[in-house]
């Protein structure tokens, strides 16, 4: 005989009162020899299987309590204790919920300073709509290596023919080979009111750019900047047009390039208003 089966030994009658047993019996602690014994045993009980069943009972209201079970009560039964909170006094939770009152207040000032300081389109500007939808097109199409575009810069022809038609206005296709970077081609988008045009640019190391145009009822002279992780977009609004510039390059780099397409669609940088 094990030490285990000698510490769990049973007597030739098992009755309620042998709480050791039975306590070990229902946490899982009896070795498999003296277990199927006490199982034998309580068939034959019916007074044990009771109790039993009444300290199971008393174990399942436990675990409901606690919320929680661990890895061995989760096999064998709920836990077999329980840790009682005190509540604090009332004016102790009254004060505790003035300090974090004043905390809030404090830190709500502090990202109200801070955002009137930032750029526009940065937290505390909400960026217009479409550039919103620029941004995650961006996200969406610029990583697909086999079906970047609906139609390859080598139909650039059809390409502008087809969205121009879709858009209801004439579009053309700026060229960037002057910054590295070539047509890829394009594809057609929801708008938030209508279609979208997104034209995709590429350089030689595989780094991509596109543009997004999209018809608008607003008609502002402004040019904004919304970044969004590693991805940055500089957009604007002409002639009730929305226009969207986004790659993860410099904001420098990105700026420079964008006034220039904005030049090349009719748009007059200069007059944009930062």
């Amino acid at each position: 005989m094990s030490q285990d089966d000698h510490d769990f030994a049973l007597p030739d009658s098992l009755k309620p009162a042998d709480l050791r047993a039975l306590s070990a019996f229902i946490d899982g602690e009896l070795p498999q020899g003296t277990r199927a014994a006490v199982l034998e045993h309580l068939a034959q009980d019916p007074e044990a299987a009771a109790q039993v069943e009444a300290w199971r009972s008393q174990k399942s209201a436990l675990q409901a309590l606690c919320g929680g079970v661990s890895q061995r009560d989760a096999t064998d039964g709920p836990p077999s204790f329980v840790v009682v909170r005190v509540a604090p006094p009332w004016w102790r939770r009254i004060s505790l919920a003035a300090c974090w009152l004043a905390v809030g207040a404090g830190l709500a000032l502090a990202v109200g300073q801070l955002a009137s300081r930032l750029p526009s389109g940065w937290i505390g500007a909400q960026p217009m709509s479409f550039a919103r939808r620029a941004d995650v097109a961006y996200a969406v199409y610029t990583p697909e290596q086999r079906h970047p575009v609906e139609v390859a810069a080598s139909e650039e022809q059809h390409l502008i023919s087809w969205l121009s038609k879709r858009l209801n206005r004439p579009l053309s296709v700026p060229s960037l080979q002057e910054y590295g970077y070539s047509l890829v081609g394009g594809r057609l988008l929801p708008g938030e009111a209508g279609p979208a045009a997104q034209f995709m640019y590429e350089n030689s190391d595989g780094a991509r750019l596109t543009l997004y145009v999209t018809g608008i009822t607003d008609d502002e002279t402004a040019f904004r900047l919304f970044r969004e992780g590693n991805r940055r977009t500089f957009y604007w609004v002409n002639s009730h047009m929305g226009y969207a510039l986004s790659g993860p390059i410099s904001e420098g780099k990105l700026r420079e390039i964008a006034i220039d397409v904005c030049g090349s669609l009719g748009g007059k940088p200069s007059s944009w208003k930062e």
